[in-house]
């Protein structure tokens, strides 16, 4: 009995109904609206959101010459979107009770020495970041981005690896600085000279971000939690 039910079922057609039409110029309502994803480093002028995405299937670097205050802010966020952090820096003090807060007893970010950062095992469902917080000369190290592994390197201020560091990164964000500095940076970066004259006057918690093709003014406001945990945004650590 059985068997002969599952001959006819297989036999079976589904309803047959006609086809459907639609007008070449209505197309465009098959489209599925899909957001942007990545980290929420701020809002710009208009006080939309500016997302920054750190994960990504080939190897992304990320250079901030700005404070400490926004790489620490930018590393809970990251965490907070599921990857993990490491944090390479010669300072873990200033580090640790942002790991304690981030993890709730999970090593969501960890800490490392300067040049002991381990392998990190990313892959596209656990990605990570590594936030390089080494000074002004961070060393050459085996630290290095990866596929689905991205480099966020920290400086307080322009030094003799700037140079190396922007011509290498997918992305550059810039605090205030002096005017000197400015004008190296537009050099680099190919800014306008509008901008160049506004990086020495930034306010605290404004980062430019920028490619050599793109610019975006950001202020990244705290959250409570945040706010709590770090204090409010500050150029100078």
């Amino acid at each position: 009995m059985m068997q002969d039910l599952g001959m006819r079922m297989r036999g079976l057609r589904g309803p047959r109904r006609t086809g459907h039409l639609l007008p070449t110029d209505r197309l465009d309502l098959l489209a599925l609206p899909v957001g942007d994803d990545g980290v929420i480093v701020g809002t710009d002028a208009e006080h939309r959101p500016y997302l920054a995405s750190f994960h990504h299937p080939v190897p992304y670097h990320v250079l901030l010459v700005g404070g400490l205050w926004t790489a620490q802010a930018l590393a809970l966020r990251a965490a907070g979107t599921g990857a993990r952090v490491a944090v390479e820096t010669g300072r873990a003090q200033l580090w640790t009770d942002l790991a304690r807060a981030a993890g709730a007893g999970l090593e969501v970010i960890t800490l490392h020495k300067v040049g002991q950062v381990p392998p990190l095992g990313p892959a596209v469902g656990s990605p990570v970041l590594v936030v390089r917080d080494c000074g002004v000369r961070p060393p050459r190290g085996r630290t290095a981005a990866l596929p689905w592994q991205s480099v966020l390197t920290v400086v307080p201020y322009l030094g003799p690896a700037v140079p190396r560091l922007a011509e290498g990164a997918s992305l550059v964000g810039v605090q205030r600085v002096s005017p000197e500095e400015a004008a190296l940076l537009g050099r680099l970066m190919l800014l306008p000279q509008a901008d160049v004259e506004a990086l020495s006057t930034l306010g605290d918690g404004v980062t430019l971000w920028c490619t050599r093709s793109e610019r975006q003014y950001v202020y990244t406001q705290p959250t409570d939690a945040e706010a709590q945990l770090l204090g409010q945004p500050r150029r100078l650590d």
